[in-house]
């Protein structure tokens, strides 16, 4: 998987798609089931997964193959898809009460429906005895009433990315750490003739991490989580969220035509950043792949800090912003369906994951294998967390995340004050 290719799936939300019935699922295979015997006596255990791009598209086979090869008795059938007939096809087989045995998982609202519908695992005890080998914040997003429902394989979060030698050249040593210093350091930019931040307005979801991380500092992911269970936003600190994001709008930090700039395009925001034009962009743990690809890449001028603690707020600045990828089993899946997720997560396992498909480790014993330094910043951080926000638009139900990315680039844009924003979303919570 690459990661621009984990970039696009992410913000696209768990959507749904209508007309979808069990005849065009049937081509999957075996689906309508899970598990059962192949004409050897083989247990096959299912395991549906979006790795669809390399190198993670033959690693997953290769990891398959390798447990087969230690257990002869089981065969593990792939179902591979590409992200969103992934989420069509889950949607539908949601819907019908029938889930794969091993299936991939986001977490947040569409696994809490899975379960609130008595369809997933509880994995609490079968993790129990390795649980503390995994990096805390991956096993977050799967976490419910404080019982664990999928495996962790993956795990990325956001944070600014920036150019060393435009900071240098304003007179900046050191990334700011407040929310006051952060505001300081656009002043400074800009007094220096430079682009702040680049920013993809046009895709509403990267001007989302500003409200979200701010909304984070200011109440807190206690605060967070009692807002999304009452649905109600229209609390003091979520105004404030938006208003300290209207500060910043206020100083005009983004690029030129920022409002009508895609992500991954040549003129969007990760090539604004890529090609030295700009001196930050918010952005997951993908962003130096893309700006490399979609411009030419600054290099060892590259660096990362995380989002700056805000003055008075509940939240921690060793809160963390993110998400990544897990495992959810069938209510009722083989116990070799366990079997088999114990040996993908074992370090042995995640060093090859690390090592060859890019990704950041979940098992602590496996942080050796990485040796990419932007990628270890990430990993630095979330080893370091004390909090663990996922995506807003993964944790919330997919219309919640919707109007928070279009009320908050209605902000940016200047069309909705903080209040309304907190409005929007509350109103749209409610209705769910």
């Amino acid at each position: 998987m690459s990661a621009s290719d984990f970039s696009r799936r992410r913000f696209m939300g768990a959507a749904t798609a209508a007309g979808l019935g069990a005849a065009a699922l049937t081509a999957c295979g075996g689906s309508d089931t899970g598990g059962g015997q192949d004409s050897s006596g083989r247990t096959v255990i299912e395991w549906w997964n979006i790795q669809t791009t390399e190198p993670s598209k033959t690693i997953w086979p290769q990891r398959a193959k390798a447990f087969e090869a230690e257990h002869p008795k089981v065969r593990i059938k792939l179902v591979t898809l590409e992200n969103d007939a992934y989420k069509s096809k889950m949607t539908a087989l949601t819907s019908s009460g029938k889930l794969p045995d091993i299936y991939h998982t986001w977490g947040g609202g569409v696994l809490q429906q899975q379960i609130d519908a008595g369809m997933v695992e509880d994995l609490t005890e079968p993790m129990k005895p390795w649980a503390d080998t995994l990096v805390p914040a991956s096993v977050k997003p799967y976490r419910f009433d404080g019982k664990t429902y999928a495996v962790p394989f993956d795990i990325g979060a956001v944070g600014f990315w920036y150019n060393k030698a435009l900071f240098k050249k304003a007179g900046i040593s050191e990334p700011p750490t407040t929310w006051d210093d952060y505001l300081d350091t656009i002043k400074k930019l800009k007094s220096a003739g430079i682009t702040p931040i680049a920013l993809a307005g046009k895709e509403k979801w990267p001007g989302m991490y500003f409200w979200s991380y701010l909304s984070m500092r200011i109440a807190g992911v206690d605060g967070m989580q009692k807002a999304a269970d009452a649905k109600d936003f229209t609390g003091d600190d979520f105004v404030k969220a938006g208003e300290h994001l209207k500060e910043l709008v206020a100083l005009k930090p983004f690029q030129k035509g920022f409002l009508g700039a895609a992500y991954s395009t040549p003129n969007g925001e990760a090539a604004t950043m890529g090609n030295g034009k700009a001196a930050m962009e918010l952005m997951g743990q993908w962003a130096p792949v893309v700006q490399a690809d979609a411009g030419k890449g600054i290099g060892k001028d590259l660096g990362f800090f995380p989002f700056p603690s805000v003055a008075g707020g509940k939240g921690a600045g060793t809160d963390v912003f993110g998400g990544g990828g897990g495992y959810a089993l069938r209510k009722g899946a083989p116990k070799e369906a366990m079997d088999f997720m114990k040996f993908f997560m074992t370090a042995e396992s995640d060093r090859i994951l690390v090592s060859k498909a890019n990704l950041i480790p979940v098992v602590k014993d496996a942080e050796s294998a990485l040796k990419d330094p932007n990628l270890t910043a990430v990993s630095d951080m979330l080893r370091k967390s004390t909090g663990f926000q996922l995506y807003l638009d993964q944790a919330y139900p997919p219309a919640v995340g919707q109007e928070i990315n279009d009320s908050v680039a209605a902000l940016i844009a200047g069309s909705k004050s903080p209040d309304q924003v907190a409005r929007s979303v509350t109103q749209v919570a409610k209705s769910q």
